[in-house]
């Protein structure tokens, strides 16, 4: 397995190490960053050079320095003395990775996807009847109820996928999480349970509430990390997909929090 060590510059604190961490860890088999000293190991590597370095750049007002690069082998081998190489400017980077940068709609498929069908599912028991031949009406809050409880339950899956990874990628940016690490290993469960709430109609009166309260404090970070336009990655869909964090994210949490008030007040 490839491994490849990046000297970093600009790092303080412990928040930095993990904001370089959290943007190279989509990127490689394993990270690990220190601050003393200020490294970034990367073991398999998925992309080049030029775009780690960019990440590590993304993540805030950090540098990267490829001190060195050794493929692993069966048999122990002398390493030579590492080299340090300051990385080529962005613009000498490779055709392919250049072009490789998605579009807005490219980023957020996977997401608009998801929503997409979950609303769609959501609307099939108020179809069940119609397609029988009955007159079809439409029920917002009962389809808001479905919606939520789907968006939740989906939501919750991708990140007890891996949730250690997901707290790490949450606590860059939630208030809470930031402060208390295992808010992020409960939050996935808390989601669950929320979703399978909505779902079978349960407490209706206290799920609603609890989706305020929990989403609308998710927003605070959210919105907070926007507005200081950090680029760290977004964690709703956990770590499967890399997602970066913008107002998309805010629409997402903000929009669950109207559609629970909507229905405390309706």
């Amino acid at each position: 397995m490839t491994q490849t060590e990046l000297a970093l510059t600009g790092l303080h604190c412990g928040a930095c190490v993990k904001r370089v961490s959290n943007a190279l860890l989509p990127l490689a088999e394993s990270v690990e960053v220190t601050l003393n000293p200020p490294r970034a190991l990367l073991q398999g590597p998925r992309v080049g050079v030029h775009v780690l370095a960019q990440a590590v750049a993304s993540a805030g007002a950090y540098t990267a320095v490829l001190t060195a690069a050794t493929v692993a082998a069966p048999v122990a081998a002398p390493v030579a003395a590492p080299v340090s190489a300051p990385i080529a400017a962005p613009a000498s980077a490779s055709a392919t990775e250049q072009s490789a940068t998605p579009t807005w709609f490219a980023t957020y498929r996977p997401l608009l996807l998801i929503v997409g069908l979950v609303g769609l599912a959501a609307l099939i028991p108020q179809l069940r009847d119609p397609l029988r031949g009955a007159a079809f009406g439409f029920n917002s809050h009962a389809w808001m109820m479905d919606f939520m409880g789907g968006f939740f339950v989906v939501f919750a899956a991708f990140k007890l996928l891996d949730v250690r990874a997901f707290a790490s990628a949450y606590a860059g940016y939630d208030l809470l999480a930031a402060r208390w690490p295992a808010w992020g290993l409960i939050y996935p469960f808390v989601e669950l349970a929320l979703g399978l709430a909505y779902l079978l109609r349960l407490w209706p009166q206290a799920t609603l509430w609890a989706t305020v309260i929990v989403m609308g404090f998710s927003a605070i970070g959210v919105i907070r990390a926007v507005l200081s336009k950090q680029q760290i990655r977004c964690a709703c869909l956990g770590t499967v997909f890399q997602l970066p964090m913008s107002t998309v994210t805010i629409v997402e949490d903000v929009g669950m929090v109207l559609m629970a008030a909507w229905m405390l007040v309706g």
